[in-house]
């Protein structure tokens, strides 16, 4: 007698959003638990969310041009993404630290990045691009490329956060089971769809819940990992991953910075306050090539792209302020804004020099070591053979 597995179906619950497809208010049946933290926000925050975003969209743009032009190895673009990020990163409290994959150039601006500093990793100047350790970096890490490291490296530091907790509470034991502590800080930690399916991402939320670290993780589902679709990655919706780890986890409108505010200010104050990891799964669109070496034309359809483009969280916003009684004046000022960072950004990258050789050498370790200090002689050498030679 063979046995027959029946495998169950869910119905999911509809991603939360405020914003419908064109900008205007119509909050989906879910929206109602995260619209009291819309309350406390003001039109001009929700203007100079508008204002990140068109800045670094310039600023990608500009990026991107950059590189066809020979002036960079490589450009991420982050075209389509911004909604999602704007939303999140103001929803952060200025004490939580943030660990980005390389695609979180809105969540850069936002935290205080000076965007140009992103520029001079892809133009190979800067091995790190910024100190993340400088108050005015905002708690940013710098860009993770090995792409899944970034959630061992945040479900790690926040671990750090629970037993500083614990410390000054006077608590020593880590006893299995036990519910979490509040720590009044947090670690978000920002990856793809594509990230999501390796072991790091999946390793680092069995880390989390275990230790009821006070870690969010945000999933920008952006419906492709290079050439590969999320259908091919998937059969069920990423969240539902999480909350077989024992996360809390929900599925946004990633192109709504609404939703992933109210969302993301809602998991955080609960994650600082001791109870445990958080999950949100943005749903949102990449709308340029996944790095500049890619060409999406050869694995996209154009009718995909084009429905995406109709949902484009900037011109979604665009529309919502506009029905606040903002006018023509403030998004005039705001498109000059980014059309001359787009222009500080292109003179900036181009005015960099080489980066002295003992640069790759400074952040290796935390002190003096031997084997380093031996490296660098022996690349003085190396560089000084070629002028004896000359």
């Amino acid at each position: 007698m063979t046995e027959t597995l029946t495998v169950m179906s869910q119905q999911d619950p509809e991603p939360v959003r405020f914003l419908d497809d064109d900008g205007n208010w119509s909050p989906s049946s879910t929206a109602a638990a995260y619209e009291a933290e819309l309350k406390e926000l003001t039109l001009e925050q929700k203007q100079q969310w508008y204002l990140d975003m068109i800045v670094t969209r310039a600023f990608d743009q500009e990026g991107t041009n950059l590189q066809r032009q020979g002036q960079m190895a490589l450009w991420v673009p982050s075209l389509g993404q911004e909604g999602c990020q704007v939303g999140i990163a103001h929803a952060a409290a200025p004490e939580d630290y943030i660990f980005p994959a390389y695609r979180e150039h809105t969540v850069c601006r936002v935290r205080g990045v000076e965007l140009t500093d992103i520029g001079k990793v892809f133009r190979g100047v800067s091995n790190g691009g910024w100190d993340p350790k400088d108050p005015k970096n905002g708690n940013v890490h710098p860009y993770t490329l090995v792409l899944g490291a970034q959630a061992q490296h945040a479900s790690g530091y926040a671990l750090g956060q629970v037993l500083d907790a614990k410390q000054r509470a006077g608590e020593t034991a880590m006893n299995p089971g036990e519910p979490g502590i509040a720590t009044d800080e947090a670690t978000l930690v920002f990856y793809g769809d594509g990230t999501s399916s390796q072991g790091d991402a999946n390793e680092a939320m069995i880390f989390a819940a275990s230790y009821q670290t006070p870690t969010l993780f945000i999933v920008q589902n952006n419906q492709w990992a290079i050439s590969v679709p999320v259908t091919r990655q998937s059969r069920t919706p990423i969240y539902r991953r999480a909350l077989g780890f024992g996360l809390t986890a929900t599925q946004i409108d990633g192109n709504d910075p609404l939703a992933a505010y109210a969302v993301a200010r809602k998991y955080l104050r609960d994650a600082r306050a001791g109870k445990g990891p958080h999950y949100i799964e943005a749903l949102t669109y990449r709308q340029g090539a996944h790095t500049t070496s890619d060409d999406p034309t050869r694995y996209r359809d154009s009718s995909e792209l084009a429905e995406w483009q109709q949902r484009d969280p900037l011109a979604r916003f665009e529309t919502h302020l506009r029905s606040l009684g903002v006018g023509d004046d403030f998004f005039a000022e705001a498109a000059a804004t980014a059309k001359a960072y787009a222009l500080h950004t292109r003179e900036t990258l181009l005015g960099l020099g080489a980066p002295h050789p003992d640069s790759m050498f400074a952040h290796v370790y935390a002190g003096e070591h031997s084997m380093v200090d031996y490296q660098r002689q022996w690349m003085a050498q190396y560089e000084a053979s070629f002028e004896q030679e000359a």
